[in-house]
């Protein structure tokens, strides 16, 4: 494509989904119009409005290109919440609505995608990188096509062939989406004005439980820091990818990305990088407690605690895959008497729908969850009272969702002895404060909250909690990847911190 003589003039579009091969269910069309926790799928002109004020890339990106006068064309974006793979109905809808809008659009200046780096679909193992070589097709080669990935990203050699930059969220929590966004149109900037960066591309020998993946603790809260160091001694920008660790195929795993304006600087800084993170491999290990285990620890620390004990049911967690519907937790929590507790969420939208039939104050038998064919797990049969009722339609405060509008449907405050139960009738990480307060439930005033999440919970919680606990209750993300029924990996891959390599 030619460039314009005037205002540069930018394609945005965005095709986010992570991808857990292991996973209960598929992501189908209707699983992004819906968006799980993210927003709805939105279309052309719709995205200038609709992607504003959250925590999202394209966001980002689009205050940046207006601050700089760009001139911008949307053409569509879209995510799913973690689940697995993506129907190949619904990759190609989406794939061929990009492409064919940036067909449409004519000559541009440049691409910029927002994406997640970790999509595998039911009919190609790397999803980003098949969308990609789709664009650079319409495109040329000489168009800069610049992406942002989620943290989480399973890079490929295609997709760094394909893109002339892919730029990594920073945090994990990711609170730097947006943020992220905002420096790929830099690097769009820094691309329109001047040569293509050589790249340097490395994949880490070891898979890295999402537990131990935060950023805001060692051994990542060192090795993150380290990218504004490469970029201070030279790189255009540089990522440090912790990979996805339940997508069965060659290229799962940790990454490190250097752009530079000279090959041998971009090799020798993601030499450096790439030795550091191997030398920090044994520290990227934790505590997983067994539920009732946990539990028991939190009933203690409660006692002379002034702010809540935090468990995370790191197995069932949504953002990784789960369906959020397990029982597990909630079955130790009621089986060690456990007070002042909260859980959340329990999608699950039979038992919702029942809850607001009978009313606010009504008893209620129910099999709640436990319906997402998760060995081990099996619905949790109990009496329970309707505290309150919601239609689910909240805005997210926290620092991870900032701003997003959640719509989880038909949703009830159920609690059963000392312990309430957040049941919705979609799923969602639960990450932030107003997933507990929009049914009622104060988060200061329990004892123990267990949330369905692994890390990005602490970005709200963290906070305010006197203490963190994981716990491992049956679901499909597990805590320890090595224990996944891999077949494809590359061999000699790590399968956890110092574990066995596959093959």
């Amino acid at each position: 494509m030619t460039p314009s003589a005037t205002a540069p003039r930018l394609i945005i579009a965005g095709f986010l989904h992570e991808t857990n091969t292991f996973g209960p269910r598929k992501a189908d069309y209707a699983a992004f119009e819906d968006g799980g926790g993210w927003p709805r799928l939105c279309d052309g002109a719709d995205i200038l409005t609709t992607m504003r004020g959250v925590n999202v890339g394209i966001c980002g990106f689009i205050e940046e290109a207006e601050a700089r006068g760009w001139s911008l064309c949307p053409i569509q974006w879209c995510a799913a919440s973690p689940s697995a793979p993506v129907t190949r109905d619904a990759f190609e809808r989406i794939a061929g609505r990009i492409v064919e809008g940036i067909r449409a659009a004519g000559p541009v200046d440049g691409v910029y995608l927002d994406l997640h780096g970790a999509m595998v679909a039911e009919h190609v193992d790397d999803g980003e990188g098949e969308l990609l070589a789709r664009v650079r097709a319409v495109i040329g080669t000489e168009t800069p096509l610049v992406v942002s990935l989620d943290l989480h990203g399973n890079v490929t050699p295609k997709m760094v062939a394909m893109a002339d930059a892919l730029l990594g969220y920073r945090t994990y929590p990711h609170v730097d989406m947006a943020e992220t966004g905002r420096r790929a149109a830099r690097y769009v900037a820094r691309r329109l004005s001047g040569a293509p960066d050589a790249k340097a591309f490395r994949q880490v020998p070891f898979l890295v439980p999402i537990s131990w993946q935060a950023t805001s603790v060692a051994p990542n809260k060192d090795l993150y820091a380290r990218l504004p160091a490469l970029e201070a001694r030279g790189a255009s920008t540089a990522s440090l990818m912790m990979g996805f660790p339940a997508a069965d195929f060659a290229d799962c795993g940790p990454s490190i990305l250097v752009y530079a304006p000279t090959r041998a600087l971009a090799d020798t800084l993601a030499d450096e990088l790439l030795a550091e993170v191997v030398a920090a491999e044994s520290r990227f290990a934790g505590k997983i407690y067994a539920p009732e285990e946990g539990v028991r620890i939190a009933m203690a620390r409660a006692e002379t605690a002034s702010r809540p004990i935090v468990i995370a049911d790191t197995q069932d967690n949504p953002g990784a895959g789960g369906e959020s519907d397990t029982t597990g937790m909630l079955r130790a929590l009621v089986a060690c008497g456990a007070r002042d507790s909260a859980l959340g969420l329990i999608c699950d939208p039979a038992a919702a729908a029942q809850a607001h039939r009978a009313g606010v104050g009504a008893t209620l038998r129910l099999a709640l969850g436990g319906k997402s064919g998760i060995p081990g797990d099996r619905p949790f049969e109990a009496d329970f009272v309707v505290e309150t009722l919601s239609d689910g339609a909240f805005i997210a405060t926290g620092p991870y969702y900032q701003g997003a509008r959640m719509r989880l449907g038909a949703s009830a405050c159920l609690r059963i002895d000392g312990v309430r139960v957040v049941v919705t009738s979609s799923k969602a990480q639960l990450a932030d404060q107003s997933m507990l307060r929009f049914v009622g439930i104060d988060p200061m005033r329990q004892d123990i909250i267990v949330v369905k999440s692994s890390v990005h919970f602490r970005a709200d919680f963290e906070p305010i909690a006197e203490a963190i606990l994981d716990c491992a209750a049956p679901g499909p993300m597990l805590a320890d990847p090595a224990a996944l029924p891999f077949k494809r990996l590359r061999k000699g891959l790590r399968l956890s911190p110092n574990g066995p390599a596959f093959g």
